[in-house]
């Protein structure tokens, strides 16, 4: 049987780092991958004058799994979201965000398991019909939905909540002041819940989503909704985890998927074997699953539970005083 063989972005800053880690905990595994190694953001601008070189898309395409390091947009000069362009350029519908805790974090809650999957191309993230008037006192923007893009998100959290064997998907909108739009979602999310009578549907208005996430996050199980709700609604679920570098990222579509760090780059502790893998090697773990590599998720995963919990040299956001290096060593000395 050939290697899968895995298209690999390190990224800009802390980026190169946490993927090295990510790839010594594969290896460590036994998962066996071949690597292809692909240049974007401000390391593939510096290299090859532009963000995404048609090799990275060529490598992307060909391979059709991709784990990815945090990228950096330069600010203003027109240059577009790398991360945004990825999801359109390859239809990568679906942006799944689970947040779960871990004992020995510093974060508030302790026991949380929540699914937030985000519509991925639609919406005010498009980036269609952007303009500022001329005098610069009017700017404008459109957000779009489709009866197809709102079906194939809801069915998609229906399907992954039975295959989790969850309970309940909650349908985050605005349809109260956003008639139009986020009313489709609505209209369709309902009809597409109705196949689904063993799993319990609720419905709920995106700011009374972000309060009761706060004061009763127990309460949710899978979140589905809109582009725009469900970057807020998942950085919002990854607070209560201890942050984005507890939070993992997946971008899938019908026969692609880049898995990702949702945290930036960091350039300010880049280069210093300070940063945290945690979330890139969670995305490890969501890309095997994704490849029906249950067995070897489960131990990553229980590799970094031990860790953390026991406080053996993690990075100074869990408390500690390790860094990048000794925090990957740690798991992978649990993995022997």
């Amino acid at each position: 049987m050939s290697k899968r063989t895995i298209t690999v972005i390190p990224g800009d800053g802390i980026g190169p780092s946490i993927i090295d880690s990510a790839l010594k905990i594969l290896d460590k595994v036994g998962c066996d991958f071949e690597y292809e190694f692909a240049d974007a953001g401000l390391a593939a601008l510096e290299k090859h004058g532009e963000l995404v070189p048609q090799r990275t898309l060529d490598l992307i395409e060909k391979n059709r799994i991709t784990l990815k390091g945090p990228l950096t947009t330069p600010v203003g000069g027109g240059f577009t979201s790398i991360n945004v362009s990825l999801r359109k350029k390859f239809s990568l519908y679906a942006n799944v965000r689970p947040v779960n805790s871990f004992k020995g974090t510093q974060a508030r809650y302790d026991n949380i398991d929540i699914i937030t999957v985000r519509e991925n191309t639609e919406g005010m993230y498009s980036g269609l019909g952007q303009k500022t008037s001329d005098d610069g006192t009017t700017a404008e923007a459109t957000s779009i939905i489709t009866r197809q893009g709102a079906e194939q998100i809801t069915t998609f959290a229906y399907e992954l909540a039975r295959k989790e064997n969850r309970k309940k998907v909650t349908i985050v909108h605005k349809a109260n002041i956003m008639k139009s739009t986020s009313g489709l979602f609505l209209k369709v999310a309902r009809e597409v819940s109705e196949r689904y009578p063993d799993i319990t549907t609720e419905e709920m208005i995106v700011d009374a989503t972000c309060m009761k996430l706060v004061m009763n996050p127990e309460h949710f199980d899978v979140i589905v909704t809109t582009n725009l709700f469900g970057d807020i609604l998942s950085d919002l679920c990854a607070g209560l985890v201890g942050g984005l570098g507890m939070a993992p990222g997946a971008n899938i579509g019908k026969d692609a998927a880049i898995f990702e760090a949702v945290h930036g780059s960091a350039p300010d502790i880049a280069g210093k074997n300070l940063a945290n893998p945690t979330s890139v090697v969670l995305a490890s773990i969501q890309m095997l699953e994704y490849l029906g590599m249950q067995d070897k998720a489960t131990q990553i995963r229980s590799a970094i539970s031990a860790v953390i919990e026991e406080g053996d040299r993690t990075t100074r956001d869990l408390g500690g005083t390790h860094g990048t290096t000794d925090f990957t060593q740690a798991v992978l000395e649990r993995l022997s």
